[in-house]
């Protein structure tokens, strides 16, 4: 069984969704694998992988709208807060 193993580094400027499918897509054409199983691990207390279809634009939006109501940019009422960005 071949493994394969690589780093992926998203560059980021605070809150909001951040596509690299684009980026997945080419390293695995690169290794020229056709049937698998991948495994992405997301490395940051305040972060997390969200995998739908983007079949439909308006699904970032509705999203990304609805993780800005769940967790506004600035908790100022939380004690550990600190006004730094994650």
């Amino acid at each position: 069984m071949q493994q394969f193993t690589t780093r992926f580094t998203i560059a980021t400027q605070g809150q909001g969704l951040y596509e690299f499918t684009r980026d997945v897509q080419r390293w695995v054409q690169d290794c020229g694998l056709e049937t698998g199983l991948l495994t992405l691990f997301c490395q940051h207390t305040s972060a997390s992988l969200t995998i739908q279809e983007n079949a439909d634009p308006d699904v970032q939006l509705d999203l990304t709208e609805f993780y800005a109501r769940l967790v506004p940019e600035h908790m100022g009422w939380l004690p550990s807060y600190h006004g730094r960005a994650g």
